[in-house]
């Protein structure tokens, strides 16, 4: 199944284009990593994904995580639902969470290696501490598509392998920007390059190697 289509379409924010002649197409099941240096418009391209999957539950992990930093870590990872309920629910969940919704968070805190972080001031983490949150949140929001952006570049390789395993088995479809080309090739099944203000790859990891990925970085 078809989950979105973008032809020859330009991107970019504001009135400032970023990616030119974008045509792709994203079916359902696929993990796709999207490679390419700081600053060559993976951003861009995920957030134009992200708007033609109104119509479904899509998780999101923005680059900078999108937390606050004032509030626990609870309260953080239960942003995910916020969609879920009114306004007034929400109020209370805020002021007055009850157990069953704690304990919703912290199944999800122990998945990804936050066991009893549940009400830590989140300005009080490490950076990948806060990467962590930022995926809990999408892991309690659920959904058939997860949208993250470099959701692993603050942890070192091993738990990024074990983050990007836990997505796998949590979404039926990734998108995801990364900065490290061996774990493109060992979690994703479609990989997208990005360079010259546009798609200069777009293959199956399986036909692909760590020379061909290094050549988007030269």
């Amino acid at each position: 199944m078809q989950l979105l289509a973008l032809e020859n379409e330009t991107l970019g924010w504001g009135a400032t284009p970023v990616l030119s002649g974008v045509s792709l197409t994203v079916d359902q099941g696929e993990r796709i990593a999207l490679l390419g240096p700081s600053g060559v418009g993976k951003s861009t391209l995920l957030n134009a994904m992200r708007l033609r999957m109104t119509d479904r539950r899509v998780a999101l992990v923005p680059q900078e995580n999108g937390l606050v930093a004032q509030l626990s870590v609870f309260h953080n990872v239960w942003m995910g639902r916020l969609d879920d309920f009114g306004t007034a629910r929400n109020m209370r969940t805020l002021l007055w969470p009850v157990g069953h919704e704690r304990a919703e968070v912290d199944a999800v805190l122990a998945r990804t290696g936050l066991n009893g972080l549940g009400r830590r001031r989140v300005s009080t983490l490490s950076g990948g501490q806060k990467q962590r949150v930022a995926l809990s949140r999408a892991l309690l929001r659920g959904g058939d598509v997860v949208i993250a952006d470099e959701p692993v570049s603050a942890v070192d390789p091993a738990q990024s392998r074990e983050l990007l395993t836990l997505i796998e088995a949590s979404f039926a479809t990734s998108i995801l920007a990364l900065h490290d080309v061996q774990l493109a090739l060992d979690h994703a099944t479609r990989i997208i390059g990005l360079g010259r203000g546009g798609i200069v790859l777009d293959a199956p990891s399986a036909d692909l190697t760590i020379p061909d990925l290094m050549g988007l970085y030269a």
